[in-house]
């Protein structure tokens, strides 16, 4: 069974197709036939070795990835599921070792995984578990009633533009950040207004919300430069794991996924959600894993708007 993996750490480089043992599943557990896997920059941390402390008890090759789309194969005795063989599923994953998203055959716990939206590619599918969940993880944090205001940085990027699409769906004002390029996607996500992007974009968001906005979500990781936007008492979410100084009053959350792992309940409604028209599912492009390296690459540079997906045919 094939995956993608690192013996060494470093550049794209280093990922190469892998021989893998085959696997069963469990009680409580099934078996999906990987076809996507999508590329985020969780995997790349990983691939240079940020977690190599963590994984130096276990022997490589090490398997990145986090988000993957595919087909139930197995099913182990005596789980409790409303999944059957057969059904085009997406689920969350939390590498560890040889256990990541860039495999052929993956065993979860059946609480972790959810059906496809109904019309979706595999490719798509992939792109919604991590992303999603962790942009659901942020509001749920920041707790912000229907007619508050949300700033979001990012907004183009994949998990800022959930929570742009999220937020909307959720009943409130969405000020977002955007270059010119990026300006008509940002709105066609549902932005209320749109500001420049870049190092003074707190101002852009004073600006065009006289007092402060009521809650931050901080995709572009920019921390202090934008909690000035923030009104006194406000709140602020971070994918990055920043604090912050706690000024102002300013409650301060940092949206760790790993905290709505095993959430089918939750990926199912945002599955419902793509099928209701309320959430977009972006693909930059689908390479195939022979070809893994380039899809690290093409993420590295920059400039995408969508995720690319590692394909396993």
């Amino acid at each position: 069974m094939r995956g993608v993996g690192v013996v060494e750490f470093g550049g794209p480089e280093v990922l190469r197709l892998v021989e893998l043992d085959e696997v069963n599943a469990g009680p409580g557990q099934v078996r999906i036939r990987v076809h996507a896997a999508a590329v985020s920059p969780t995997d790349t941390h990983h691939r240079i070795g940020s977690r190599a402390a963590a994984l130096a008890k276990d022997p490589p090759p090490y398997i990145p990835g986090m988000d993957a789309a595919g087909v139930i194969d197995e099913i182990g005795d005596g789980t409790e599921t409303d999944l059957s063989v057969g059904d085009a599923v997406m689920a969350m994953v939390i590498p560890k070792a040889s256990h990541g998203a860039y495999r052929e055959s993956l065993v979860l716990w059946a609480d972790a995984v959810a059906r496809a939206p109904v019309g979706s590619s595999h490719a798509e599918a992939s792109t919604l578990p991590m992303n999603g969940l962790t942009a659901r993880l942020s509001l749920d944090q920041l707790a912000l009633r229907p007619g508050q205001t949300l700033a979001v940085t990012g907004a183009a990027g994949c998990y800022g533009g959930y929570v742009v699409e999220l937020a909307k769906a959720d009943g409130l004002r969405v000020v977002a950040d955007a270059s010119a390029v990026d300006e008509a996607l940002v709105r066609r996500l549902g932005a209320d207004i749109v500001v420049p992007r870049g190092d003074d974009v707190a101002a852009s968001i004073l600006a065009a919300c006289p007092g402060g906005v009521d809650g931050l979500a901080d995709g572009s990781v920019q921390n202090e430069l934008v909690v000035s936007a923030i009104r006194d008492g406000g709140a602020y979410a971070s994918v990055r794991g920043w604090a912050g100084t706690g000024e102002r009053t300013i409650t301060f959350h940092t949206a760790w996924v790993r905290e709505y792992d095993r959430r089918a309940d939750l990926l199912d409604r945002l599955r419902a959600q793509v099928e209701a028209g309320a959430l977009s599912l972006r693909v930059a492009a689908v390479i195939d894993a022979s070809a893994a390296s380039e899809a690290h690459r093409r993420l590295e540079a920059g400039g995408a708007r969508g995720r690319f997906v590692i394909a396993f045919p």
